[in-house]
């Protein structure tokens, strides 16, 4: 992995918990070790997508990490959480290994939850339904995953009594990605991947839906990969920010970031949050300078 940036002088950071230290002892909850991701490999079409891409997430005991993923369309950010995922036609990835709490990942599994930017409910479905799914495969009684599943409506931040039977129609965009929060995290996962899940929200909606997200990671100790555009986004989630360089897909800098005491609107308005936005923008603003090819003369 990259390390940091340059050695700047930090942005003061607000009161915050102390992070729970690594236990040199277990197993990464996710770690890269040289993975490159070829298509095409041979043809005159061959694209490689990201290329020796090595990181470690630690596995925090009682707490989780949450690791923002930032960097230009196209840099391998998406192909970075399904190779997690286990999903094709990211995975399996040409060269290097992918481990998931020490394990080689050889497709997807029950200790990985997905959260994607486009609404992904069953139409067919209630939200009940669409909620308690993943219990519904696993062969829990319907009393059972029907009780789990109206207390994860609610906590998601909807009525269980109004919104338990509607259909996904009937619900605006950030009431379906609760429902999409709910049905992934009622599963209790380890790793949790979200890419762009609030990048179609209207901005009001986006803060309310980082809040519920920050609230629910605490609960649930899972770790985080989130892919965001959004500076802002990552700043305000992140307990560091991997950034992306393009053309091939890899690694620039990792940064390591203060956790905000604030409700996102409050903290955006801080400055030390506004510090921090400002350096990841500037260091976007090297990696987008340095990528750029030099004018012949």
């Amino acid at each position: 992995m990259t390390a940091s940036g340059p050695q700047d002088e930090q942005p003061a950071a607000p009161a915050a918990a102390v992070a729970s230290s690594p236990d040199p002892g277990r197993p990464a909850a996710v770690e890269f070790a040289g993975v490159s991701k070829v298509y095409g490999a041979g043809t005159p079409r061959q694209f490689v997508a990201i290329k020796d891409v090595s990181f470690s997430i630690p596995d925090l005991a009682g707490r989780g990490e949450f690791c923002s993923f930032l960097g230009p369309s196209g840099c391998g950010k998406s192909t970075v959480l399904r190779l997690v995922a286990g999903l094709g036609p990211q995975h399996p990835p040409t060269s290097g290994t992918v481990r998931v709490l020490g394990n080689e990942v050889v497709g997807p599994g029950a200790d990985r939850g997905m959260v994607f930017q486009d609404y992904t409910s069953f139409d067919n479905r209630t939200v009940l339904d669409n909620v308690v799914f993943g219990l519904e495969c696993r062969g829990v009684s319907r009393q059972q995953r029907d009780s789990e599943g109206r207390d994860w409506i609610e906590r998601v931040g909807l009525d269980p009594a109004r919104d338990a039977e509607k259909y996904p129609h009937e619900l605006s965009g950030g009431m379906r990605q609760r429902v999409a929060i709910a049905r992934t995290l009622i599963l209790r996962p380890r790793v949790i991947l979200m890419d762009e899940p609030f990048g179609a929200l209207d901005p009001a909606t986006r803060l309310d839906m980082q809040d519920l997200l920050v609230r629910l990671w605490r609960e649930v100790q899972a770790t985080v990969l989130f892919v965001t555009h959004s500076v802002e986004e990552a700043v305000y989630l992140g307990d560091r920010v991997f950034l992306m360089d393009t053309t091939p897909g890899r690694i620039a800098e990792e940064i390591r970031l203060p956790t905000p005491a604030a409700p996102a609107r409050e903290a955006q308005s801080e400055p030390w949050f506004n510090d921090q936005v400002t350096r990841i923008h500037q260091a976007i603003e090297r990696i987008e300078a340095a990528a750029e090819p030099i004018p012949e003369p």
